[in-house]
């Protein structure tokens, strides 16, 4: 049963559709608020619009931002959720890339691009976010990681960067975890098995995840809001299927 707290603050990357977009929903559903982020502003404002009429309150407050221009643009974004909440209790680091396709056939800017989105942007974002986190009773990071990055799981052809970086934020995870625990800050990672998002179906046409994005949600959720109490500095796969 999900044991829910009092209204929190949460910033969620990649909410303009999958599994961003359904955790958006199931929070502001809940009384939470969300800072919604993602590059894609149309998108964006379609999911805030749909949370805020089935709440009947502005409880979602979209925050269009191309995350990989943190380095250049990090006062900008900082004033804009500032705008929005003084304190953020949780931060999920949904928002990814993906790119199947062979490894050598790979250049080194379509692999950085990856590195850039997958663990840079969600790196910058954590030390960006933590000053936000001090009043806060939960001060929980949740990183979006994949089974692909996950060590020991099976491992598929075409995902060589795409799993390396995910598997990077996992262990960046592990590393926060140690360094910011005495702070009374949370760092956790989910390594997702296959769920039927746009982005999934844009790298493997023809396959179906035998999860929902709504159904992943219901978890996030849960482990956003009460897993803090029980883990920390862990790598936690999320999957009933391989991937």
């Amino acid at each position: 049963m999900l044991l829910i707290r009092h209204a929190m603050v949460i910033l969620i990357t990649g909410a303009s559709r999958g599994i961003g977009a359904a955790l958006a929903g199931r929070l502001t559903g809940s009384g939470h608020t969300v800072l919604a982020v993602s590059r894609n502003r149309k998108g964006l404002q379609r999911i805030a619009d749909e949370c805020n009429q089935q709440t009947g309150k502005r409880l979602c407050h979209p925050i269009p931002f191309d995350l990989t221009d943190l380095t250049d643009l990090e006062e900008e974004f900082r004033s804009t959720v500032m705008n929005h909440a003084a304190t953020v209790d949780a931060l999920v680091n949904n928002a990814g890339h993906m790119i199947h396709k062979p490894f050598r056939q790979f250049t080194l800017r379509e692999a950085r691009n990856l590195f850039e989105t997958n663990f840079f942007a969600p790196a910058q974002l954590i030390r960006i976010i933590l000053p936000m986190m001090a009043d806060s009773s939960l001060r929980h990071v949740v990183n979006i990681t994949s089974m692909g990055g996950f060590q020991g799981s099976a491992k598929f052809s075409g995902l060589s960067y795409y799993s390396a970086s995910k598997a990077a934020l996992g262990n960046l995870t592990e590393c926060l975890a140690e360094e910011l625990g005495e702070e009374g800050i949370r760092v956790n990672a989910l390594a997702l098995g296959s769920v039927q998002t746009e982005m999934l179906a844009e790298a493997f046409p023809g396959y179906r995840a035998p999860l929902k994005p709504d159904q992943m949600a219901g978890f996030l959720q849960w482990f956003i809001l009460e897993g803090a109490g029980y883990f920390n500095g862990k790598i936690l796969p999320v999957s009933i299927s391989t991937p």
